[in-house]
């Protein structure tokens, strides 16, 4: 699963809880946030707020307190919304006319470096947001980044041993093993194997598909490569099997397709 999936299911699941302890540490009594989808952050837990204005709001890059958050990657407040000649407005309707905020504090949550979620605090008697509400909100961002990451980790540890089966699987030329593996992996997982664009040939099934490639009989391979024939037969015969094909001039010719020649 891709990162930004899991990171963005695992904030969902998180954000409500950490908000309300936001809320109950720092005394503000309007918290809010969400995850980042694409490039943008959508608005989607709110705690204290009048109504739902918020709520599925897109904050884009550099909009808003919010976008210079995901821009800059960076905690920032301010004391007086409405005015700020620091920040856009394309979303005064929504944060001074429908909630009255007056004072903000946004905070990134950093996964990885990239930012996946920004959180909020915010006041609306016109009182500076203080440094207690910006430390506070520093700290539950910082433990919702660690929480994140060890959620990924503990996600891809058993995806990473399934993806090394795969490829014991694929350069296993014992069929009864090559079998049980595949049934153990089919346990582990509902993932099917992903079949390799280049089939893994054994060096000197390689040699001899050069040789087949510029025309030399099985004889001649054999004498090139000191092998019986019976040998360079057995070569290709397991070439063939695994590339797909039932001829050793077709073998010759996957062969160069798939890059092993």
């Amino acid at each position: 699963m891709d990162d930004s999936v899991t990171a963005r299911a695992v904030i969902d699941e998180l954000l409500p809880e950490r908000l309300e302890r936001l809320r109950r540490v720092s005394g503000v009594p309007v918290v809010f946030g969400g995850a980042t989808r694409g490039r943008n952050l959508i608005l989607n837990r709110l705690v204290g707020t009048f109504g739902d204005s918020l709520r599925g709001l897109a904050v884009q890059p550099g909009k808003g307190l919010g976008g210079r958050v995901l821009r800059q990657r960076t905690p920032l407040r301010v004391n007086d919304y409405a005015t700020t000649l620091t920040i856009t407005h394309e979303y005064d309707r929504m944060v001074v006319d429908a909630e009255r905020l007056t004072s903000l504090v946004a905070v990134p949550v950093l996964v990885r470096g990239e930012v996946r979620s920004v959180i909020y605090g915010a006041v609306r008697d016109h009182r500076p947001i203080g440094d207690r509400a910006l430390r506070t909100a520093t700290i539950v961002a910082s433990q919702l980044q660690q929480d994140v990451e060890q959620r990924l980790d503990e996600v891809a540890r058993p995806l990473e041993a399934l993806a090394e089966l795969a490829a014991i699987i694929e350069h296993t030329d014992d069929p009864r093993l090559r079998a049980r593996l595949s049934r153990i992996h089919r346990n582990l997982s509902d993932r099917p194997i992903r079949a390799e664009t280049r089939p893994a040939l054994a060096p000197r099934e390689i040699d001899t598909l050069r040789l087949v490639e510029v025309g030399a009989s099985n004889l001649e391979i054999a004498t090139r490569l000191g092998l019986s024939p019976e040998t360079v037969k057995a070569y290709l015969r397991s070439a063939m099997r695994k590339l797909g094909v039932h001829n050793r001039t077709a073998a010759a010719h996957r062969a160069r397709s798939t890059g092993n020649l």
